[in-house]
């Protein structure tokens, strides 16, 4: 890398496989050394953004806020926070790309952006400097993870707007890596799945922890053991999984116990990977160097302390086409500066990303995450491990039910149903502070998905009304 901005990496450079660190010098700095590179990029990254994005400009200068006012990594809490409700508002704006291109339109390589599930979609725009930047990123968080050039990695994630499987697949490009872009959601692709990692025996796996899971149980109808696929490696994102406890023993017990990796971030982070664990511990790294991530209390927006909970906000540090400069992620996670045992001195979210400020509900005051109930879930004997969280309210009172699978050995024992309700009930109770409802449904009744899985049905909206 050489000392301008923004950076330039060797395309040649890729470590001996026996070395663990991409790159040494950065990832085991000591962190009071890397929080003076970081506010020197930052410097640079908000003079950038400042000097030629509109949408920031005219933000700052509401704010009061110049870059040259950025005098240590402190400084950072004077730049306003972006939502994307804000981007989503200057897309409407300013169509059809918003007024954050900081790039000349020649340059730039690639547009993706978020589906729209929720509003108007989010557009990325993507310069070739920053694609090579990316892949750069992308190859330093999955080598990691424990990627290696003679791994075949098999990538089950959409390639379409979303972000998440091109970074794979450009990352692991970079390091020499083969690449199987296999894709998801179309209709039978699973079984199809299910054949080609059989005849092909792709040494990593890349996807979410749901299709994961649900890859397996199709293998097992197929009458074939996940076991012979001969994943070493899973590596996920997308959606919480591969941190949480109960569905790690979950994938460990089905695949013959592959390391298990998280990481993302959110698409329009794009390196999105700059949350990446390592093959050591659960958990996500942060690496700062690339994007800057505070955790932040998501009432008071200060910063939270290592050990305490908050909302990640992240900050580009080397994207020229669309940055990002302390965009408001609306995840949830948790930090800790301890040491870990790869050597990378980057703070750690142990439990990774385990859900949204939105996914959260309060049912009788006490915060419930889907995370939680996964982890029950997946940790009682008996059940299949698909789940449903429903939050509903029967006159003034919240309710919350979780429905579940039996699975098929469960049902041949006339008593077993009941004694895994009941189990079920107890835990939950234990576990999350309150009641909940349990519903146990036959195998194979609750939809599967081949993405992100949407466990949440929040029904409280339908009684408003009666209430009012």
């Amino acid at each position: 890398m050489t000392a301008e901005w923004p950076p330039v990496y060797d395309p040649s450079y890729v470590p001996p496989d026996d070395q663990e660190h991409w790159s040494p010098a950065l990832e085991t700095m000591h962190p009071a050394e890397r929080d003076v590179l970081i506010a020197a990029k930052l410097r640079r990254q908000a003079a950038w953004a400042y000097e030629r994005s509109p949408f920031y400009r005219k933000r700052w200068d509401e704010a009061g806020f110049r870059p040259e006012q950025l005098k240590t990594l402190d400084d950072v809490r004077r730049i306003p926070i972006v939502t994307k409700e804000d981007l989503r508002q200057d897309l409407l704006d300013n169509p059809p790309f918003g007024s954050n291109v900081c790039a000349d339109w020649r340059d730039i390589l690639r547009v993706h952006g978020s589906s729209g599930t929720t509003g108007i979609p989010t557009v990325i725009a993507i310069s070739k400097g920053d694609w090579e930047r990316i892949g750069e990123a992308h190859a330093r968080v999955e080598w990691g993870a424990g990627v290696r050039p003679g791994d075949t990695v098999f990538m089950a994630a959409p390639f379409s707007l979303y972000m998440g499987a091109w970074g794979m697949l450009v990352g692991a490009e970079r390091m020499g890596a083969k690449c199987f872009p296999f894709g998801a959601g179309a209709p039978g692709q699973t079984r199809m799945a299910v054949r080609w990692c059989l005849a092909a025996r792709p040494s990593v796996f890349y996807g979410t922890p749901s299709f994961c899971l649900y890859l397996a149980e199709t293998a097992k109808e197929e009458g074939v053991d996940p076991k012979d696929f001969g994943f070493r490696l899973l590596f996920f994102s997308g959606e919480p999984g591969g941190s949480i406890p109960g569905t790690r023993r979950a994938l460990e017990r089905v695949y013959g116990g592959p390391v298990i990796v998280d990481s993302g971030s959110t698409g329009e982070m794009t390196p999105w990977m700059s949350n990446g664990g390592c093959r050591h511990a659960p958990g996500m790294h942060l690496w700062q160097d690339m994007v800057y991530t505070q955790l932040l209390n998501p009432d008071t927006r200060e910063a939270a302390p290592y050990g305490g909970e908050g909302v990640p906000v992240y900050t580009h540090l080397e994207r020229a086409s669309q940055p990002l400069i302390r965009f408001w992620s609306g995840d949830l996670a948790s930090w800790t500066d301890e040491p870990c045992a790869c050597g990378r001195t980057y703070p750690t979210m142990p439990r990774g990303i385990y859900g949204r400020v939105d996914d959260m509900v309060v049912v009788r005051g006490e915060n419930v995450y889907p995370s939680a109930v996964e982890n029950v879930v997946r940790a009682t004997p008996g059940l299949t491990g698909e789940f449903r969280m429903v939050v509903s309210r029967e006159r003034a009172m919240d309710e919350l039910a979780v429905l579940a699978e039996y699975t098929a050995e469960a049902a041949d024992s006339p008593d077993a149903v009941d004694r895994i309700a009941r189990q079920l009930q107890s835990d939950l109770g234990a576990t999350l502070g309150i009641r909940a409802g349990v519903q146990l449904k036959p195998p194979g009744e609750l939809e599967r998905t081949q993405f992100k899985a949407r466990r949440v049905i929040d029904e409280r909206d339908l009684y408003q009304d009666s209430f009012a």
